[in-house]
């Protein structure tokens, strides 16, 4: 199969949110979490959004669709509403600011693998049947290296809790994971990914 142009590679991956959240596996990725210790989190009643939230870098950088973000949006700002927290909009009246961003790279999985050599069957130094009984004897087979080379694109999504006051992060939570090309319009999965990434917000 001839391999597909990278923009519709890139175009594919564009179509699913999934792809923010999840991994291979059907549960999202567990995140992980650094924030400032001494920082007062008991203090924020209400987040708003970051006006720079949302941006996408790297080397293979995906075009979000509005509804995309809306989604990411949406689910992020319920997991923070599941915690007591009351999401506005504006940002002069907020706690709190939220910030995501997404990054993506290029990687390269190669892996070897050993399998039975079939095209030197019945040749020399080779028989089917090992030369003390009359079973098949596999472990006499010559064996041949097998290389396979996969080219995948890594994601890595980061949530920033940012206190406006010191202009800085106070909370971040990160995960990555391979991302997929498959269509994922379920808000849920989004919901319940974005709750797995807020689950120790606020930190005790």
């Amino acid at each position: 199969m001839p391999a597909l142009p990278s923009s519709l590679t890139r175009a594919l991956l564009a179509l699913s949110l999934s792809l923010l959240f999840t991994a291979c596996s059907s549960a999202p990725p567990k995140p992980d979490v650094d924030y400032k210790s001494d920082y007062n989190f008991m203090g924020v009643k209400t987040v708003a959004f970051y006006k720079n939230s949302g941006e996408v870098s790297g080397d293979n950088p995906l075009r979000l669709s509005d509804m995309q973000r809306e989604r990411i949006d949406t689910a992020l700002a319920r997991a923070l509403e599941l915690k007591g927290l009351q999401v506005i909009e504006d940002t002069s009246q907020a706690d709190m600011l939220m910030s995501w961003h997404l990054t993506t790279q290029h990687k390269t999985d190669v892996r070897t693998y050993q399998s039975p050599s079939y095209g030197a069957y019945g040749g020399v130094g080779y028989h089917p049947y090992n030369r003390y009984s009359r079973y098949s004897c596999w472990s006499c087979a010559p064996t041949q290296t097998e290389v396979r080379v996969q080219d995948y694109t890594e994601g890595t999504f980061i949530v920033d809790m940012i206190d406006p006051a010191l202009k800085q992060s106070v909370w971040r939570g990160v995960t990555q994971s391979r991302l997929k090309a498959d269509v994922e319009q379920d808000q849920a999965r989004y919901n319940e990914a974005a709750e797995r990434m807020f689950a120790s917000f606020p930190p005790p």
